[in-house]
Formats: C-alpha cells, structure tokens, sequence
C-alpha cells in the first residue's frame, strides 16, 4: 500500500540539492512523516472528545496545522491549489515560520508530544532546497495514515528497511543501526516479562525497545488493557543524545504501535552515576552504546573509575542503573575483555564481583556494517557475584558483509546451548577463581580450537633467521671460492 510512496519521496529527494546521503533522506522523510502523524492523532482525539462531549483544544495554531498550510483541501476533498503553497512559498513558509515555531514547544515530561515537538525540531533543519520538490512529498505523504492497526504495521516494516539501508551507508548510518537478529537473540536470552522496565540509555533507532515490544505481545495469547497499558506506559525506556537518532527512535516506536514512547533528548553520559537513585533504576537494560568515543575530562567526573573511552563509562552507568536482580545485555568492544589500562582492569573487576557475567557471546568480524570492531555481548544479572563465565565463539563459514548479513539462523545453536550454558566445540567455561586476579582478563580463547596457528616464541624465530644466515654466507663463500 505504502511502498510506492516511500520509493517516490525517495526518488524526489534524490534529485534535491539539499539530500546527498541516505541518512538525509530518512531524516528528511521522518520530520514530513511526524508531522502527519500528529494531524492524524489530533483527528483521533478530536473524534475522542466528541464522543466524551468535550471540546478538542489543539496542540497546534491553526496557521502550523497540517490542512491549512501541508495540504489544504477543496470541497471535493482533493489538494485545494489556490491555498497550497508551492515553490519559494512553502520553502520559505517551513523554514523561516513552521520550524521557528515548532522549535519553541517545550515540555518536562518525555511521553507529551509537547516534549516531543520541541525535541525534533530543536535541532533539525528542512534540507530540502527545492519547494515544488517538497510540495511532492507532501503530497505523497498526505495519502498515508496512521489511524488503523494495519497502517502502521506496514509503515513500520518500511520504516524499518529504510533505517536498514541507512546503517549500511557507511560508518556514520552503522551507528543508528544494530542487526535485528542479534537485538532478538540478545533478547531471548535475556527473556523480559510484562511488568518489567527495559532501558536503553543509548537507544540510537530505538531497535531494542521497538524488539522488546515485539517479543512481549508477540509471546502472548491475548493481552489484558492492563498489560497493554503498562507496555505503553510504564515499561521503556530510552535517551538518545543525537536529534537524527531521536527522531527516527520516536517516529520507529510509534510506528510499531507505542503511543508515546518515553525517549529523553539527553546525553546519558552528562548523568553524575552518584545521582542515581532506586526510583531511577530498571529491571532489564537491552543496549549497544556507541563505541570508541573520546570523552572530555568534565564528564569523566560523572564516574567513579575515569577513563576518555565512551564505552567504559556506558558500562558503568548501565551497571549503577540496573535493579538489584535486574538482567542485562549489552554489545560492547571485544577489547573490553583483554585492554590493560586501569580503567578497564578495575570495570572488569567491578563487574565481576558486583554482577554475575554468566554469558559473552563471541561475535565475527563484519556484524556490523561500516565498522571495523570486533565485538561481544555480555550478559549479566545485578546483585551476586561471577562464579563462572560460559563463552561461546560464533563462527561461521561465510564472511559477513552487506549482500551476506547476520541472520537468526547463525545464532541459534547460541540460543540453544545458552540455557544450559553447555560446551561444544564453540563454547566452553571459565571460573573466575582460574582468571588473574590483577588484570581480570577475560579474553575469548577457545580451547576447542585445535587448528588455529599456534605463534611461536619471537627469540626461537630470531634464533632460526640467524642460523639461515650463517647458513646464505657458508653457500655464497663456497660460491665466489668456484668463481
């Protein structure tokens, strides 16, 4: 239904001055889409309050609502072309009136649409040079709708395949985008349940609250309206420092169904952990905070072990918040595991004697696209301390890449031995009392691989490159002694 009209916003945008890159088309389409969105909710509620004999106030002044200056309407329904501006016009209309007043919303509680306006257009700007070529995509956008359940289903699923190709546009697009089926591996494992909170405090496309809520109505014969209204309500969580990630994290949730995701605009970082409070905390933490950040001294304060790297500090402030009993999975540097620096050697103790890391999966390169890391996921519970790490190695017998992702299938015998924390010839256990008790090193090294090349000692391979050139001048000599 809806495919054709994402493809021709594309290709409009395609041929704008303003959009060069995949993540501006996404941007670009998600503040057009947002927007429309809100027209449609405040139809919805307008029709509510009717019912209920109450008079409908509007979020918007009349002059911003998306029939007088998006697409207003004739009496036959269709684009009334005297009152719809075009060209300069609109351009000039969006840019120098719509988005000034659309910037100056602001609200204290994320789950108001208020907070949400301001948010988005804080920072976004129209990047779309040409009006006529806006005036299109309006267009296009106007057929779309967001009233019915099988709407929103489909906008969802292209929503989703556009955030897709935006990850494998290079190393930027890679940071809004974690594969699918690792984010619902990682949750099977960690198994939320209704009535528990989820949190993501880097929550990029907000692919894991977006899964979550998959997993938990998906699980489910049939929901109560308690249930439901504690998914929409009471159960995620998220913070995304960056305006593109936050739109596309709103405009992915509430295409997925939740009404009013509770995303926070915020830089998680700028939290002092010290602050953190029993109120603050959750019961399960789902995430893959970005990596290899250099973060300033000022925030360093925010944390009781210091260091410049993003992804030590992300990992202190998801074990501070995580309940007492809560769970946790989390993608970080497979370097975490192994670096010598103090930062890392006293994070690994803090985690091993604070929480129980009773999984990390060992995952190739190439699963993620435009990023050269290798990565792990670690699982862990709050409150007890590790006894044994059970590690498994994924790995396959293709390389990854884009036209060969990560599929659920790759990590099902993962899924599988999990539950028992079984060994195979890709996993093994490793009790914490064998692990050196000064650096805690916890390096993947399989003890099942036998075929690997085992390196030798540098002195015997200097021993031997001697002996080849005693062995080179004893043939030369016996050379020149013929000549």
């Amino acid at each position: 239904m809806f495919e054709q009209s994402f493809k021709n916003i594309d290709n409009i945008l395609h041929t704008d001055s303003g959009c060069g890159t995949e993540l501006d088309y996404v941007e670009q389409t998600s503040w057009i889409l947002f927007l429309k969105y809100l027209d449609d909710l405040e139809e919805t509620k307008k029709a509510e309050s009717k019912l209920a004999g109450k008079k409908h106030e509007y979020i918007l002044k009349p002059e911003y609502q998306w029939d007088n200056w998006a697409c207003p309407k004739a009496e036959d329904g269709k684009l009334d072309h005297h009152k719809a501006l075009d060209g300069d016009d609109l351009r000039e209309f969006v840019n120098e009136k719509l988005f000034p007043y659309l910037k100056k919303f602001k609200a204290e509680d994320p789950n108001t649409v208020e907070y949400k306006i301001g948010e988005i257009f804080s920072e976004l700007k129209n990047k779309i040079s040409s009006g006529y070529k806006l005036r299109g995509i309006l267009n296009t956008v106007d057929e779309m709708h967001f009233r019915l359940h099988e709407e929103k289903h489909e906008l969802s699923h292209l929503y989703e395949a556009k955030i897709a190709k935006m990850g494998n546009a290079g190393r930027n697009g890679g940071e809004y985008y974690t594969p699918r089926p690792l984010i619902r591996t990682i949750i099977k494992v960690v198994d939320p349940k209704i009535g528990e909170t989820i949190y993501d405090g880097a929550c990029g496309s907000a692919g894991f609250l977006v899964e979550s809520y998959n997993y938990l109505t998906q699980n489910q014969a049939k929901l109560s309206s308690n249930q439901m209204a504690t998914l929409q309500n009471k159960t995620f969580c998220g913070k995304e420092i960056k305006s593109l990630a936050y739109i596309i994290g709103i405009m992915n949730m509430i295409l997925h169904g939740i009404e009013a995701p509770n995303i926070r605009h915020m830089n998680t970082l700028a939290e002092n952990i010290n602050d953190i409070q029993e109120k603050d905390r959750y019961k399960i933490i789902l995430t893959n905070p970005p990596f290899g950040a250099k973060i300033g001294t000022e925030l360093q304060q925010n944390f009781p072990i210091k260091s410049s790297s993003s992804d030590n500090l992300f990992l202190q402030h998801f074990i501070k918040i995580l309940k007492a009993g809560g769970r946790a999975g989390i993608v970080i540097k497979n370097t975490f595991l192994s670096n010598t620096d103090n930062a890392s050697v006293s994070l690994r103790k803090l985690l091993l004697e604070n929480c129980n890391l009773h999984t990390v999966l060992d995952l190739p390169g190439g699963t993620f696209q435009g990023a050269g890391v290798k990565t792990v996921v670690l699982f862990f519970e709050k409150g007890v301390p590790t006894k044994k790490v059970w590690f498994y190695q994924l790995n396959l017998t293709r390389n990854l890449g884009k036209g060969n992702p990560l599929n659920e299938n790759d990590l099902e015998e993962f899924v599988k031995l999990q539950k028992k924390k079984e060994d195979s010839e890709n996993s093994w256990s490793v009790s914490v009392k064998d692990v050196d008790s000064k650096t805690f090193d916890l390096s993947v090294k399989n003890p099942n691989k036998t075929d690997e090349v085992v390196l030798r000692d540098p002195k015997v391979i200097l021993k031997e490159i001697g002996k080849l050139d005693e062995e080179s001048e004893d043939v030369l000599k016996s050379i020149n002694a013929k000549l």
